[in-house]
């Protein structure tokens, strides 16, 4: 009896754990830099230097604890989505950035379950860290 409750309790917290997880399309004709994010995604990678582009689907409110941050999620081909976190204590703001428009990014890849995380989407102001940054309407922001 305990054996067969275990077995459900299992069962029931993997499909819990898979319906939250993304959907992300490989199929057809995918970009390396798409195919690279989802690899990233699927073995839970971290702190690898990524580039890619995607249509911005949602803008979220500043992070204004420590360094400022703006944030976006940004929807690759794929299906993948990022959230982009941009530091405008050390790179400008993007002001004329809407829901719709195309954006292009580079920058360090976190790993987290609802797709990822890229952030450092500016210089360094040391000089350690490979700089990272965003292109909106034809302009670089870094």
């Amino acid at each position: 009896m305990k054996f067969g409750l275990l077995a459900v309790v299992l069962l029931l917290t993997t499909l819990g754990a898979c319906a939250s997880a993304p959907t992300i399309n490989t199929s057809g004709t995918v970009s390396e830099s798409d195919q690279r994010l989802a690899r990233a995604f699927e073995q839970h990678e971290s702190d690898i230097q990524v580039e890619g582009q995607g249509i911005v689907t949602r803008l979220l409110s500043d992070d204004n604890e420590g360094d400022r941050h703006q944030r976006f999620i940004v929807e690759l081909k794929t299906g993948q989505t990022i959230l982009i976190t941009h530091n405008i204590d050390l790179a400008p703001r993007i002001d004329s950035i809407e829901a719709g428009d195309e954006v292009a990014f580079f920058g360090e890849y976190v790993w987290n379950s609802k797709g990822g995380t890229v952030h450092w989407t500016h210089r360094d102001p040391k000089g350690r860290h490979t700089a990272g940054w965003i292109k909106h309407k034809g302009r670089i922001y870094q």
